[in-house]
């Protein structure tokens, strides 16, 4: 167990500030991390801070340009944290994961990882990737974002790791099945273009690509890659320390029933709201991580 570092009035601010960030994001991914320890939880919601911070970068209104400076700003910023001085006077994201990565030991790659993965949003490329491409990009935005957690969470074995590489995966799939609409909006689509090519579908805008009659047959293929990665993932529990892992078991039986609503609907109406009501997250709260 990490032993407990200095409060300063500066690090009371950063630490207030991510958790007013993750509260009001009212995300399953609270909810998970609601059960952890006081200091556990603020290091997660530090980490979840840092990727909303890049991802509002990713999905702002500023040229891709841009976005790119604002994303390598961030690289230069997180190599800072890791200088044997660090910082002194930080934006309160920042501050709030030197705490973090100085408790857990945290690994510069995996922030890295993210940032490269947001700087992906910023191209084209992410327009019906192929599938090796599609798979990266999880890796970056989500397993990354695993392999973190679960040091925090204070388990790092080979089972632990692919766990947090397979969850993400499955999450991520479920968010692009879900978030299909708002990411046209952005000009973004991302569904393999495999399956696009095996469905005879042509690939045009994505606003019109997800008008296709065809779209819910291709969202069924990747729903069952999403099932697949929850299920491998589910099994691997039984070769870790699957207490530790309860945040992040809260996190997949939510999105496991966010995927299974996904699925029963057919994609029928993009503008149908598959979230989970409070009442739901806070029953699978209780039913995976206290009980």
């Amino acid at each position: 167990m990490a032993s407990p570092l200095p409060v300063g009035d500066q690090d009371v601010a950063a630490r207030e500030h991510v958790r007013a960030v993750t509260r009001a994001a009212g995300s399953s991914f609270y909810w998970g991390m609601r059960i952890l320890p006081e200091q556990r939880r603020d290091a997660m919601f530090a980490v979840y801070a840092f990727c909303r911070e890049v991802d509002d970068i990713a999905d702002g209104d500023d040229p891709p340009d841009t976005k790119r400076a604002h994303l390598d700003r961030w690289r230069r910023d997180i190599d800072k944290l890791y200088t044997d001085d660090g910082p002194e006077t930080a934006p309160h994201v920042l501050r709030a994961l030197a705490r973090a990565i100085s408790l857990y030991n945290l690994d510069k790659e995996d922030f890295l990882e993210i940032v490269a993965g947001m700087e992906m949003d910023t191209d084209t490329s992410m327009i019906v990737p192929d599938c090796k491409r599609l798979q990266l990009y999880c890796d970056r935005v989500a397993g990354a974002v695993g392999l973190l957690s679960i040091k925090i969470f204070g388990v790092s074995d080979a089972s632990a790791r692919t766990f947090a590489l397979r969850l993400g995966t499955a999450l991520q799939l479920t968010n692009i099945l879900r978030d299909l609409k708002d990411d046209a909006r952005m000009g973004r689509l991302y569904l393999p273009r495999e399956q696009f090519d095996f469905h005879g579908v042509p690939i045009r805008t994505p606003n019109e690509m997800i008008a296709h009659p065809k779209l819910s047959e291709i969202c069924a293929s990747v729903a069952e890659r999403a099932r697949q990665k929850f299920t491998e993932a589910d099994a691997l529990l039984a070769h870790t320390d699957a207490r530790a892992l309860k945040p992040a078991i809260v996190m997949m039986m939510n999105y496991r029933r966010i995927l299974d609503r996904l699925i029963a609907r057919r994609w029928q109406n993009l503008d149908d709201d598959a979230g989970l009501s409070r009442p739901e997250k806070l029953w699978i709260t209780l039913r995976y991580g206290v009980m």
